[in-house]
């Protein structure tokens, strides 16, 4: 029985590759914008980021969900990001 193949992703904030379920994923949808997604399969370009603060802080820093989404990320996404991280659902 063969063992089945985990998807892997890499954090934007410490750059460590990690099961794709243990990460939250970023998405820009095709009308624009960005927005967090809690299930992986919205459609859109994705990034991902290991759900701690410091990980979050390092990302926003060197400005690496930017580059990776190709768009400016809202203040509004990053309160969102952090909040979220804070009540420990991601």
């Amino acid at each position: 029985m063969q063992q089945k193949k985990i998807p892997m992703r890499q954090c934007l904030g410490c750059r460590e590759m990690k099961p794709k379920k243990e990460l939250v994923r970023v998405v820009r949808p095709p009308e624009g914008g960005a927005a967090l997604d809690f299930k992986g399969k919205a459609a859109g370009r994705g990034a991902y980021i290991c759900p701690n603060m410091q990980c979050l802080k390092k990302a926003r820093k060197s400005r690496a969900l930017e580059r990776a989404l190709e768009t400016s990320i809202p203040e509004e996404l990053y309160a969102a990001l952090e909040a979220q991280m804070e009540a420990g659902d991601g």
